[in-house]
């Protein structure tokens, strides 16, 4: 009796299922999804968690009727709200940004051709060739859909289309402008001389300097690319959403720089085949 209960009330909530019903879920499971997604091994992971634990035991301190921790909690969680925001800003700004590169791109950066891509990342090459060699300090910072206009308003605006010996001016040993950041917006060199922000994460090995840092927290505060040349070592290391890769041969960043170039390229060029293949249908019928 039991079991046919069970699939008559199971049979009475599907049949009152909609359309909108399964999109709503759908939507939210996808949402919910996306968010996790975002905050996988960063700081906001562990205190999602800690917030999780919070409203199981409130949720349990009122089942138990623990008046007293139910009520510390309930407060708790009320002004922790208020807490997550500010806690949470460079998140939360991350996260709005991210949405907002998904409809709107700058034409800066998605509309450059696969000609412009290759010259702009020969020039950036030869800078970096040269500076490896000598041991150069470099910081060269590739804007991509996130605009970096505050960054650029603590350096000297150039605006000045990109060549390998423009750079190796400014970062030669003794130049005014070689201890800040390049800002590179698609083939102009936008401003020299830039101070970024400093990445927060406590995680970076210590062998790290200051030009280093300051490149990851750059890409963690926006989609940019740095790319970075140890004054020491002369090795080179690219940092993209907040994440470092080190001790890169040239051969590598040309491959990286030419794949996040041309990569707007490629998804430009599936869009107008997708539009024309579907213009040739239509014209068959």
């Amino acid at each position: 009796m039991n079991g046919v209960y069970l699939v008559d009330a199971f049979l009475s909530v599907l049949s009152q299922f909609r359309i909108m019903d399964i999109i709503d879920i759908v939507v939210v499971a996808f949402v919910l999804y996306k968010l996790l997604q975002f905050i996988q091994e960063t700081r906001a992971e562990q205190l999602v968690k800690g917030l999780v634990i919070i409203l199981v035991m409130t949720k349990i301190s009122e089942w138990l009727g623990l008046f007293t921790i139910h009520w510390i909690l309930q407060n708790t969680m009320t002004l922790g709200m208020i807490a997550l925001i500010i806690v949470f800003q460079p998140e939360l700004r991350r996260a709005l940004e991210y949405l907002g590169r998904g409809k709107f791109l700058s034409k800066s950066f998605a509309e450059i051709d696969k000609d412009i891509a290759h010259e702009i990342t020969a020039q950036i090459i030869k800078a970096v060739t040269y500076f490896t060699k000598h041991n150069i300090g470099a910081l060269i910072i590739i804007e991509r859909e996130t605009a970096v206009g505050d960054v650029i308003e603590t350096g000297t605006k150039l605006n000045a289309e990109i060549s390998g010996e423009l750079l190796i001016n400014i970062f030669n040993t003794g130049a005014p402008l070689h201890d800040g950041a390049v800002i590179v917006r698609g083939k102009t060199i936008l401003a020299a001389g830039c101070v970024l922000p400093l990445s927060e994460n406590k995680n970076l090995s210590k062998e790290l300097g200051t030009r280093h840092r300051a490149g990851i927290g750059i890409t963690e505060n926006s989609d940019a690319v740095a790319l970075i040349v140890s004054e020491e070592t002369g090795a080179i290391s690219i940092s993209i959403d907040g994440k470092l890769s080190r001790f890169l041969d040239v051969k590598s960043v040309e491959r990286i720089l030419l794949n996040i170039y041309l990569s707007k390229t490629k998804e430009k060029s599936g869009i107008i085949s997708s539009v024309k293949k579907l213009w040739r249908q239509k014209n068959e019928h």
